[in-house]
């Protein structure tokens, strides 16, 4: 009997790396803290209540970022595991298999389990504030969807502790990622994290689409909408498209897998081609999807510390919405050296230096906003600031790939690995730490310590430049991507030394900016925003108090303007208009719930029990999940309504603070 706890055991965790060993420790560690510190602050109650089972867009926003925080932490600390296995040649700090896990998971986490969640989270705390609104369309939903991403990430994050890590690349190309090359639970992690949170994904989609055209504030059009929601809406629209191809494309991975289908494997008619097309169709339209709020952002930015109404409005909404349907006709060029023929490479390549147009021309509108305004170099600024290079490089470089003859040369080399990273880490990670630094007041009621962020904002571009741009010679004098170890012989090896230098500068930035979230948090009094509006803003979420209350608005707005907050302060400067008393009624919001994490946790089990092929852990979990849904289904005490004098005292708390 003991032979076989220890048989399963040997099996089911993984062993013989001192870094898995080094991880065990770390996060049992980490869950023993958590469970001290609610249990002796008396917080389960407090957590249960105020948190896991709040409906309320903004905590579940706060929720999504931080998670994406903690995913940072990992993807990072990945990140810097393969700099240091490259940081000189034939250099043996990793195994070549630890290295393909990694390599593979860094990708998985930063994309799907970092990017996303951010996004997320910026969506939740801003797209309501900004449109006028109570809430999102569907608050269950996104509960729901919240919790999906969680379970899901859960899910894949515990492979490298338990089974093992995927090691097919960040995209499972077959064969690599079949059941012949790749037989362990690693890859079954993957599916099945990566098809729980997509189905949170698509949800969110959904919700914001909805929120975004049925609930904006009476006299806000389409054409009235800050940039923010607009961004989000072409984001959301490419999120409903592409996100079912990657849910049907991993689902028939799943069946060559677990039921001897063969839809992917040449041995029995299927085609490995087929999967590499439909990932794409899937997987460029996703570096859009989290690249367009990012421009969002950054419009709300500029204006606001331009001190000037944005440059092409009209022309920036027609660029994204554009980009966002030619992100559908570019996937191609992922494999112009696969033999598609030239007449397919030939119109990819047209398509692909298409999307360069929109893409380009508005940046060419932020500076024109810039040009001649009041610039002041806050944070957020300087975030934005620094975007602009790093992204035109990411561009330029991106039109080089796009020309199919060059792309023979660039393909699969560090070249390439660089033009990504620019384009990712210098347009989305960059935009949504402007984002967050931002519309931290507005979520917390004080600013983050400039001074600390500052050093944070050199660090994390010094590094990166360090770290990419020798990227770039490295794919030019012949170094491919996924090689886990090189010779002296190669002359590569200067190179790769001030790249890591740079990977080890952005993560002591990561640091700075822990260092700052603490400090600010010390000593929030003194950072406090008692006006609602620490930037001057030019929106509606700056024209409520900071943090904003549990409705967002005891009344709703009404809009007459583009910039309507920042109009109305000028209206009130000219005396043409003073704030005036409004009847205050009953505020309709939602009644929290426990059934999202609840039928959360039935998708763990569900997707666990398929990894190892335990039906006995599967099938009640796909029960479980129904149940929740029928339980939900006859649930017909969903809401309630604030009473006025409940409105009026937390106004006039609100009032006394700000005072």
């Amino acid at each position: 009997m003991w032979e076989k706890v220890k048989s399963f055991a040997a099996d089911f965790f993984v062993t013989g790396d001192p870094l898995i060993y080094g991880a065990d420790v770390s996060i049992a560690l980490t869950i023993v803290l958590v469970v001290f510190v609610l249990t002796y602050f008396k917080k389960w109650t407090w957590l249960w209540r105020e948190w896991l089972t709040s409906l309320d867009h903004k905590k579940i926003g706060i929720m999504y970022i931080i998670s994406a925080f903690l995913m940072l932490f990992r993807g990072g600390v990945d990140a810097l595991l393969m700099r240091a296995q490259l940081v000189v040649p034939e250099f043996d700090f990793l195994a070549p298999d630890h290295y393909n896990q990694i390599f593979t998971t860094h990708g998985v986490i930063m994309i799907l389990f970092m990017a996303m969640p951010f996004m997320f989270g910026l969506f939740n705390v801003m797209v309501p504030l900004q449109i006028g609104a109570r809430d999102v369309a569907f608050p269950f939903l996104n509960s729901l969807s919240f919790w999906l991403f969680f379970s899901g990430a859960m899910l894949f994050n515990m492979s490298f502790v338990i089974g093992g890590s995927p090691d097919a690349g960040w995209l499972a190309y077959p064969p690599y990622s079949g059941l012949m090359h790749n037989p362990g639970p690693g890859q079954d992690f993957y599916i099945w994290g990566i098809q729980i949170s997509g189905i949170g994904s698509l949800m969110t989609g959904i919700n914001f689409i909805v929120t975004i055209l049925k609930m904006r504030a009476p006299g806000m059009k389409l054409m009235k909408m800050p940039m923010f929601p607009w961004s989000v809406l072409s984001s959301c629209i490419a999120i409903i498209f592409s996100f079912p191809i990657l849910t049907g494309t991993l689902a028939l991975l799943f069946l060559d897998r677990y039921a001897g289908a063969h839809f992917f494997t040449l041995d029995g008619g299927g085609n490995p081609m087929m999967y590499i097309n439909l990932i794409w169709m899937w997987g460029h339209p996703e570096v859009y999807i989290i690249v367009l709020p990012a421009f969002g952002i950054f419009s709300e930015i500029v204006a606001t510390f331009s001190k000037k109404k944005l440059f092409g409005y009209k022309s920036m909404v027609y660029a994204m919405m554009i980009i966002s349907i030619l992100s559908f006709l570019v996937w191609a060029h992922h494999f112009f050296t696969m033999g598609s023929g030239a007449d397919v490479n030939a119109f990819f390549a047209l398509t692909t230096m298409l999307i360069a147009i929109p893409t380009g021309a508005k940046v060419f509108n932020w500076l024109f906003t810039m040009f001649r305004g009041k610039i002041t170099f806050e944070t957020p600024m300087l975030w934005t600031i620094g975007f602009i290079p790093c992204f035109v490089t990411g561009g330029l470089t991106g039109v080089l790939l796009s020309v199919a003859p060059a792309d023979f040369q660039f393909h699969n080399s560090y070249f390439l690995v660089a033009h990504f990273h620019h384009v990712i880490i210098g347009g989305v990670v960059f935009g949504y730490f402007a984002g967050l630094y931002y519309w931290w007041p507005k979520l917390f009621g004080f600013k983050l310590n400039e001074r600390i962020g500052k050093w944070a904002f050199w660090f994390w571009n010094i590094g990166f430049y360090l770290c990419f741009m020798p990227q770039y010679v490295l794919g030019l004098m012949g170094m491919t991507r996924r090689v886990a170890t090189y010779g002296w012989d190669k002359g590569w090896w200067e190179m790769n030394l001030v790249s890591t230098i740079g990977a080890s500068l952005m993560g002591v930035a990561f640091l700075f900016q822990v260092w700052q979230i603490a400090h600010s948090v010390k000593h929030h009094r003194s950072n406090r925003d008692i006006t609602g509006d620490p930037w001057n803003g030019r929106t509606l979420e700056w024209s409520i108090p900071s943090p904003a209350p549990h409705y967002n608005f005891a009344t709703l707005p009404q809009v007459s303007e583009q910039d309507e907050w920042w109009e109305e302060k000028l209206r009130r400067e000219n005396g043409q208009q003073s704030p005036t008393s409004v009847k205050l009624e009953p505020i309709h919001m939602p009644k929290d719930s426990a059934i999202p994490i609840i039928m959360s946790a039935f998708w763990f089990m569900t997707g666990f029990g398929f990894v190892f092929h335990w039906l006995w852990l599967t099938i009640p979990g796909l029960v479980g999940v129904a149940v929740c849904m029928i339980v939900h289904s006859f649930n017909y005490d969903t809401d309630y309504y604030i009473p006025v004098d409940e409105i009026e005292r937390t106004e006039a708390v609100i009032r006394k603070v700000t005072s």
